[in-house]
C-alpha cells in the first residue's frame, strides 16, 4: 500500500502540494469514489485511479534505452559534467532512474536506464554472464594473437585477470583496425585497458548490444526511448 499523493507524484502529475490541490477540487477518484484526502493509502496495482476523468496508467518501473553521446557521464549526479539523467524529460525524473552499469565519458552507444534494482543487479553481475558487445576502432593492426589473448583472459596492469572475451576482427591493416568485442563484466575502462596491455589504443568505442538488446539505430546520440514489453521480457529472461 502506498500514499495516493506519492503514487501520483511519481507518475508526473505534480508535486504533493499540487496533488493535494487536485484532490481538494474533487479531480481525483479511486474506484469511482471522489477522494477528499490525498494521503490515503491505496494499492496502485489493484485500485482504479482517475485524475480529471482520465484513468491513470500505473507503472512501478520504467525501462529506457539511450544512445549515450560522448562527453556525458553515466551517473545520476555529477558536480562538473552533464549526466545521462540530465538528458531525460521531466516526466521520467520522478521515477528516479539510474544507469545499468556504465559507459565511459567518451564512449557512446547503448545504455539502459531503469529504477528496477533487481533487474539492474542481474544484468551487471558477472556471474549471470550477460554479453555486452562493442564496436571499436584501434590505432594498430589487430591479429590472431590478440584474439587468442582475449579468449585466454587479459591480465590488466593492476593484476586483475579479466574473464575470457571474444574479439572479432572486422577490418585490420597497418593503419588500424575495426573490431567487435564481447565481454561479460564491466571494469573501469576495461576494453581500453585490455588493448593497452596489447600495446594498442582504442580511438573509438561504441556499445552496440546489451544482452538480447541491440542498439536501436533510429536513436541518434543523446536520444532515448522506453523499451517495449517484449524487450523488457527479453531482459528479464536473460
Amino acid at each position: 500500500m502506498e500514499r495516493l499523493d506519492k503514487v501520483l507524484s511519481n507518475l508526473g502529475y505534480g508535486s504533493r502540494k499540487e496533488i493535494k490541490a487536485l484532490v481538494k477540487k474533487g479531480e481525483v477518484e479511486v474506484n469511482n469514489v471522489i477522494i477528499k484526502d490525498s494521503s490515503i493509502k491505496i494499492d496502485p496495482e489493484v485500485d482504479v485511479i482517475t485524475v480529471s476523468g482520465e484513468k491513470v496508467n500505473y507503472r512501478k518501473y520504467i525501462y529506457i534505452m539511450m544512445n549515450k553521446p560522448s562527453g556525458v557521464v553515466s551517473a545520476t549526479y555529477d558536480n562538473y559534467d552533464e549526466t545521462v539523467i540530465d538528458l531525460l524529460d521531466f516526466e521520467y525524473l520522478a521515477f528516479e532512474p539510474f544507469p545499468v552499469g556504465r559507459l565511459d565519458k567518451d564512449t557512446v552507444g547503448l545504455l539502459l536506464l531503469t529504477n528496477d534494482g533487481k533487474l539492474n543487479h542481474r544484468l551487471i553481475s558477472p556471474k549471470h554472464h550477460v554479453d555486452k558487445i562493442y564496436y571499436a576502432e584501434i590505432d594498430k593492426k589487430v591479429d590472431q594473437k590478440d584474439i587468442d589473448a582475449f579468449e585466454k583472459g587479459i591480465v590488466l596492469e593492476d593484476g586483475y585477470k579479466c574473464m575470457p572475451a571474444k574479439l572479432e576482427i572486422l577490418n585490420s591493416d597497418e593503419n588500424g583496425s575495426e573490431v567487435r568485442v564481447t565481454i561479460q563484466e564491466g571494469k573501469f575502462h576495461q576494453i581500453k585497458r585490455m588493448f593497452e596491455i596489447r600495446d594498442k589504443k582504442v580511438v573509438y568505442l561504441k556499445r552496440i548490444a546489451f544482452g538480447p538488446l541491440q542498439l536501436d539505430e533510429k536513436l541518434s546520440e543523446g536520444k532515448y526511448r522506453e523499451l517495449s514489453e517484449n524487450e523488457i521480457n527479453l531482459l528479464k529472461n536473460v
